[in-house]
């Protein structure tokens, strides 16, 4: 469980104890239910994450609400987003194993994150890691509800695939972008787990290629 389960959790289950002792245990009951629900949504389930070449996997669970073609910094990337409901566990992880070139902070707006200008307007997290197979973008979207996005790491820091990098609580968005030649896995309305699901496979030449010149430049 994330930490701040517990602090949500056995907060509401300290002032339930409270309210039950000085009024009466059913006055209690609605606290009790939130601390349940705040335990439960802050879960952290381990996950299997594939071990295929070039793959790129979902950055969080949730549902595919768009597959398609953009432009990010006047280059062509294929995007996929992904809408994280307050059901669904909503610890982030990374979606390649690479080192982190650059975080940007982008403070916006809070619209519904199944909005298509979320992406775009609202307050979100600009990760950029760069992996042996390529470079991966990725965001942590604030949506309607969710107002705090964490993440845990540093420029320079060395990620593993799938490992925890941070979340977003509440409902909100995660969105992949990648290289045009990576083969797509997942279609829209696929639901979709946080480091378990291939999104894409980026080509394995290239994953040899980049291989080959790191190799290279180490001797």
């Amino acid at each position: 469980m994330v930490r701040d389960g517990y602090f949500y959790g056995f907060g509401c289950l300290l002032a339930a104890g409270v309210i039950a002792w000085l009024a009466a245990w059913p006055y209690a009951v609605p606290l009790l239910l939130l601390a349940a629900f705040f335990l439960w949504f802050f879960r952290d389930p381990e996950r299997q994450i594939p071990m295929v070449p070039g793959a790129i996997v979902s950055p969080g669970d949730g549902k595919v609400t768009e597959v398609s073609l953009v432009t990010a910094n006047g280059v062509s990337r294929r995007r996929i987003s992904i809408f994280l409901n307050v059901f669904n566990v909503h610890v982030n992880r990374s979606p390649i194993a690479g080192i982190i070139r650059d975080i940007r902070y982008q403070r916006g707006l809070f619209l519904n994150a199944m909005s298509p200008h979320s992406a775009e307007q609202n307050e979100q997290n600009i990760v950029t890691v760069e992996g042996e197979a390529g470079t991966v973008i990725f965001k942590q979207i604030a949506g309607l509800i969710a107002r705090r996005i964490v993440f845990n790491f540093k420029v320079g820091d060395r990620l593993a695939c799938g490992q925890r990098v941070g979340l977003i609580k509440f409902g909100s968005r995660v969105d992949v972008l990648f290289d045009t030649d990576a083969a797509i896995q997942v279609k829209l309305g696929d639901h979709v787990q946080g480091g378990a699901t291939v999104l894409a496979v980026l080509p394995v030449r290239q994953f040899a290629s980049a291989a080959s010149t790191a190799s290279r430049e180490a001797h």
